[in-house]
C-alpha cells in the first residue's frame, strides 16, 4: 500500500479514532502500553512500530493498513474491482462509458495517493482514445502512466510504452514508434525478462510499422511469433466474469488478499480481449502475405476475419485501415466497383494526423482504379495526394513506387519534365526496406 505515513499524520489519525470511539488513552494502550506512550504517539513525538499499529488498530476496530496510511485495503481492492470493470466496458467497445469510469477512478487514485491505481486508469484513458482515434490525448494519458510506472520492471511498464509507440504510429511517425517498439523488445529479451503477454503486445503492435515502412519480412515474423505467444483461451470474458464474481465474494468475506488474487486474473483476461485488436493485425498480416503470393481468395478470407474482429472492438481506426488492404484484393479480384466504394467510405475517416500512410494508399489505389478507367486527371489528383501524405509521414517504402506510377502516368499524357521529376522523387527515396531503413532486428523470444 505504500510508505506509511509521517509519525504526526499517524498521531492525529489515532486521537480522532480513539476519541470518536469514546475510549480514554489508558484503555486504549492496555494491556500493553502505557497512557504516556499514548499521548506522545498523538502528538507525533514517536514513530510507533508496526507492533505497536497492529495493537492500535484492534483496539480501535480498524485496519493496519488504514491507520498507516489512512487508506483501508479494502478501499484499494474495491477499487481495483471497479478498474477491472471499466476494462471490461472497454474490451466490449463501450469506449465513451469506460472513459466515464476511468475518469472517476483516476480522480480517487489521485485523492488517495495510489501511484499503481493511478496508471491503470491512465492506461484505460489512453486505449480509449487510441479506439476512437484522439490521438494527442492518448499518448498524453500513456506519458503521464509511464511517469507514475517510473519505478516499476519493464513488464509492468509496456503496455504504456506500447501505447505511446501505437499513438505515434497512428500519427504518421513511423521511425519512431518502430524505434519505441523494437528498443523494448530487445530490453526485455536481452535482459531475460521473457514475459509472455509483454512480448505478446509488442510484437503484435509492431507490424502495422513494419508493413508501411516495407520491412515486410520483420513483419511477418512478429506475426509469428504474436500468435505463437498467443495465450489459448476458451472463452475469457466468461473465465474474467467468473473471477469478478469470485472476487466479490472473497471481499465480502475480508478475504483482500484472495480478492486481490482473483482480480488480476480477471484484469489479465480482459487484456487479453482487447488483444482482439492486435491479434486481428496478426490475421491482416497473413492476408497481406497470402496477397502477396497470389492466393487472393484465402487473402480475403483473411482480411474479412481481422475485420470482423475489428468491428466487433469498434477499433475504427484500424478498421479504417485494414479496409484500404482488403479493397486492394478485392481490385486484383476484378471487383473494382466495390473496391473504389469502400476506399471512398473509409477517406472520411483518414487524415494526415490520423492514418496518413493508409489514407495515402487509399488515394493510390483510387488512381489506379481511375487510370483503369482511362480517367487520367483524376488518377493524377489521387496519386499527388498520396504523394504528399506519403511525403510527410516518411513512409519511405511506398514512396519510390508512387513516383513510378505518376511519373507513368505523365509520361504517357505527354509531360516528360515531369515525368522526369517525379521518377527522380522516386530514385531519391529508394532504399532496401528492412535494412538502411531500420537496424537491426531486436532479439527473438524464446518461443
Amino acid at each position: 500500500m505504500g510508505e506509511r505515513d509521517e509519525p504526526g499524520t499517524i498521531g492525529r489519525r489515532v486521537q480522532q479514532l480513539r476519541v470518536a470511539r469514546g475510549l480514554t488513552q489508558k484503555q486504549l494502550a492496555e494491556p500493553v502500553y502505557t497512557p504516556a506512550y499514548i499521548s506522545t504517539l498523538e502528538a507525533g513525538r514517536v514513530r510507533p512500530s508496526d507492533d505497536a499499529l497492529r495493537h492500535l488498530a484492534e483496539r480501535l476496530g480498524v485496519e493496519f493498513d488504514e491507520l498507516a496510511t489512512g487508506r483501508s485495503a479494502r478501499q484499494v481492492t474495491e477499487m481495483r474491482l471497479r478498474l477491472t470493470e471499466a476494462q471490461r466496458v472497454l474490451a466490449v467497445g463501450e469506449a465513451e462509458s469506460a472513459v466515464e469510469q476511468y475518469t472517476a477512478l483516476l480522480a480517487e487514485a489521485v485523492a488517495q495517493e495510489l501511484p499503481e491505481e493511478q496508471a491503470a486508469a491512465l492506461l484505460g484513458l489512453g486505449e480509449c482514445a487510441l479506439d476512437t482515434g484522439e490521438l494527442v490525448d492518448g499518448r498524453r494519458y500513456f506519458e503521464e502512466a509511464e511517469e507514475r510506472l517510473a519505478d516499476a520492471p519493464l513488464p509492468a511498464r509496456v503496455p504504456a510504452l506500447r501505447g505511446r509507440a501505437v499513438a505515434h504510429y497512428l500519427a504518421g511517425e513511423l521511425r519512431y514508434a518502430v524505434y519505441l517498439l523494437e528498443s523494448t523488445i530487445d530490453e526485455l529479451n536481452r535482459g531475460g525478462l521473457h514475459d509472455p503477454d509483454a512480448l505478446l503486445l509488442l510484437y503484435a503492435s509492431v507490424i502495422g510499422p513494419y508493413m508501411d515502412m516495407g520491412a515486410h519480412a520483420r513483419a511477418a515474423q512478429a506475426a509469428e511469433f504474436a500468435l505463437a505467444l498467443a495465450p489459448q483461451s476458451g472463452d475469457p470474458a466468461l473465465v474474467a466474469r467468473m473471477h469478478r464474481s469470485v472476487a466479490r465474494t472473497l471481499l465480502a468475506e475480508g478475504r483482500l488478499a484472495e480478492a486481490d488474487a482473483s482480480l488480476a486474473k480477471a484484469a489479465e483476461l480482459y487484456r487479453g480481449l482487447q488483444l482482439r485488436t492486435e491479434l486481428a493485425n496478426c490475421h491482416w498480416m497473413r492476408g497481406y502475405v497470402y496477397a502477396q503470393n497470389g492466393e487472393l481468395e484465402r487473402a480475403e478470407a483473411e482480411m474479412r476475419e481481422a475485420l470482423d474482429m475489428l468491428s466487433a472492438a469498434r477499433a475504427t481506426l484500424y478498421s479504417s485501415q485494414l479496409t484500404v488492404e482488403l479493397a486492394d484484393v478485392l481490385h486484383r479480384r476484378g471487383r473494382s466497383e466495390e473496391a473504389a466504394e469502400l476506399l471512398r467510405d473509409v477517406l472520411g475517416g483518414l487524415s494526415p494526423e490520423r492514418g496518413a500512410v493508409h489514407a495515402a494508399a487509399a488515394h493510390r489505389l483510387l488512381g489506379i482504379i481511375a487510370e483503369d478507367a482511362r480517367d487520367t486527371d483524376r488518377a493524377e489528383e489521387h496519386y499527388v495526394r498520396a504523394l504528399s501524405l506519403l511525403e510527410r509521414a516518411g513512409a519511405a517504402g511506398d514512396l519510390a513506387d508512387l513516383c513510378r506510377l505518376l511519373g507513368d502516368l505523365l509520361r504517357r499524357t505527354g509531360r516528360v519534365e515531369a515525368a522526369l521529376d517525379a521518377y527522380r522523387t522516386g530514385l531519391g527515396h529508394r532504399t532496401a526496406p528492412g535494412t538502411t531503413t531500420l537496424g537491426p532486428a531486436p532479439a527473438q523470444p524464446p518461443v
